[in-house]
């Protein structure tokens, strides 16, 4: 019997103590970042920490793969400051679980397999400038509010800043060379805030973006006229915000599949997302996705199971219930060191080794991702246009491979033997290869070679097929694909189809 799902994995063995410290580092980075983008987008502070909780335990547990974590995601939260900024935070609620709802259709339908259709130029274009967008988000944190206006640090503040987050970086790289009895990022987060703390060193801590104190996610009915025009309103914000917590989430799923060698469920991680999404329209959170920067973290911090998800969801929780005071306490220099490394760690250094051995337009289409999610942070458009570039030059490439052997047998009949695929882009090239004016009365073209792919293939087919018959001339198609062959039987009656030989082809699916 097929298992639901296994919540600590125990085809394989775990190791507790690993899963347990790699949730702790997870959940300390969450807090700030979660903060930083409800503030961002003018919601209340707890509702980026209720996402946190809520996507990281639900896809923690019913998820598409172990390892991945999910939470209140800056990709998912700007698409809705647009909707709070004109209908408030009602409307906010209700296209949050609308997207959750759009997020589980996907799941359903089992359309999660499209992120097969992301070539890997795309892919290293989005990981490269996601990894810059982590970076350039840690310079926030160098600066702070002066008489109402904010500045870079400058003095001692700045030095100090420097120094404890080069030190952070320093125990991260470093430590791992000595002891892996603890992760490096966990590890690197205690010690700072131990310096800071004991030696009274005055510096920015997470008390300095928001108060995380509060109560259990509070059950909410988003307060929304339930009329079309409402819908009409939050649809277009739904539909994005689900658009790009799949695109960042599938991807990220594939990363992981990458990092770790197996391979997640893409569908059942739609379904997951979706529901996690749903409930955080009923109880006060900001929705949220998978998120790359926190799943690295997880992943270099040894986990490889469910457990660490739930134990940073759970962590998340607790200390908005009970430890606020201490978690505010926290350096920001510590949490800025991590998620620096944690950029370092996410940037396709390899692209660079690679780079002279790539095709131009596959180098091209990498580097316009990485600039389009760079200076939009938009994720979900970047890897679109990569994918709809990279689909026009493939296009464009295999209709220049379309060719034909031409010869005439012992009966005096023309054979026209095609090789490539024949579809949209190839047709005008196909229609070139026919001398339909000094060919013989009888003309065989073979595609045994070849593959009739879409309407536009059809269309072509039938108009050098007429343009003999107004010559009294006769054409024979051969070694044609079951689902061409119906639609050319019926095309005219010129057309005679030659059934032997025909080749078998076969689609894959989930």
């Amino acid at each position: 019997m097929k298992k639901v799902f296994n919540l600590f994995d125990f085809s394989q063995k775990v190791n507790f103590r690993i899963e347990i410290l790699a949730g702790l580092t997870v959940a300390m980075t969450m807090i700030p970042e979660s903060l930083s983008f409800a503030i961002v987008a003018g919601f209340p502070p707890l509702m980026g920490l209720y996402a946190a909780f809520i996507a990281g335990l639900i896809t923690a547990v019913f998820g598409g793969r172990p390892g991945m974590i999910s939470g209140g995601a800056g990709a998912t939260v700007i698409v809705l400051i647009a909707l709070m900024k004109s209908n408030g935070l009602e409307y906010v609620f209700a296209a949050v679980a609308l997207a959750g709802i759009l997020q589980i259709l996907v799941g359903i339908f089992k359309l999660g397999k499209f992120i097969r259709l992301v070539p890997q130029p795309v892919m290293f274009g989005f990981v490269n400038g996601l990894a810059v967008i982590i970076f350039m988000s840690q310079l926030d944190q160098f600066k702070a509010i002066v008489n109402g206006q904010i500045e870079w640090l400058s003095g001692n503040p700045l030095l100090i800043m420097i120094g404890l987050v080069a030190l952070t970086i320093a125990i991260i790289v470093f430590l791992p060379k000595v002891t892996k009895a603890i992760p490096a990022s966990l590890a690197a987060i205690i010690v700072v805030f131990a310096l800071v703390f004991f030696l009274g060193i005055e510096t920015k801590t997470v008390q300095d973006i928001a108060s995380i104190s509060g109560g259990f996610p509070p059950f909410h009915i988003p307060n929304v006229p339930i009329t079309f025009e409402m819908l009409e309103i939050i649809f277009p914000y739904a539909l994005i915000m689900a658009s790009v917590g799949l695109t960042e989430g599938l991807l990220t799923l594939f990363l992981v599949d990458e990092i770790t060698g197996t391979k997640g469920n893409g569908n059942r991680e739609c379904i997951a997302q979706g529901s996690s999404n749903i409930l955080n329209g009923f109880f006060f959170g900001m929705g949220g996705c998978p998120m790359i920067a926190q799943t690295l973290v997880n992943l270099s911090a040894g986990s490889r199971a469910r457990l660490s998800g739930i134990v940073a969801a759970l962590t998340i929780l607790v200390i908005i219930l009970f430890g606020a005071p201490i978690i505010e306490q926290l350096p920001m220099a510590a949490l800025v060191g991590v998620m620096i490394m944690v950029a370092i760690g996410t940037f396709e250094w390899a692209s660079f080794r690679i780079i002279n051995k790539m095709p131009k337009h596959d180098i091209f289409v990498g580097i316009l991702v990485a600039v389009i999610t760079i200076l939009l942070h938009n994720l979900a458009l970047a890897v679109l246009i990569g994918v709809i570039i990279s689909a026009l030059v493939f296009a464009w490439e295999s209709a220049k491979r379309i060719r034909a052997k031409k010869y005439i047998d012992a009966k005096g009949v023309k054979h026209y033997e095609i090789y490539g695929p024949l579809f949209f882009a190839s047709t005008t090239a196909f229609s070139e290869k026919f001398d339909v004016f000094n060919d013989p009365n009888e003309v065989i073209i073979d595609f045994k070679e070849s593959k009739i792919t879409d309407m536009s293939a059809i269309d072509a087919v039938n108009k050098i097929t007429e343009r003999y018959a107004k010559l009294n001339k006769t054409v024979h198609l051969q070694h044609l694909s079951a689902d061409c062959k119906t639609l050319l039987k019926n095309a005219d009656q010129i057309i005679d189809v030659n059934i032997l030989e025909d080749p078998t082809y076969k689609v894959v699916i989930d």
